[in-house]
């Protein structure tokens, strides 16, 4: 349920990567932390360690995105 969940990933393309498409690279960055910051915040009250795990995933994503930014 974290990486790559089927309901995600329909016609050959992932949710994210049509929403990294439409963003700027700062709008990116901020959708990410936002999402970092959701599943942190409701860990406790809702699916434990499956959003901690999705909280990286997203912090993961970030810092992919931070160091190829700084690369160029």
């Amino acid at each position: 349920m974290v990486n790559s969940p089927e309901h995600y990933n329909k016609h050959g393309i992932e949710c994210i990567q049509a929403i990294r498409a439409t963003l700027t690279d700062e709008e990116f960055r901020g959708y990410c932390k936002g999402n970092v910051l959701k599943y942190t915040w409701r860990e406790n009250y809702k699916n434990k360690n499956e959003d901690l795990r999705k909280a990286q995933w997203y912090l993961n994503k970030l810092l992919k995105e931070t160091e190829g930014s700084n690369e160029s």
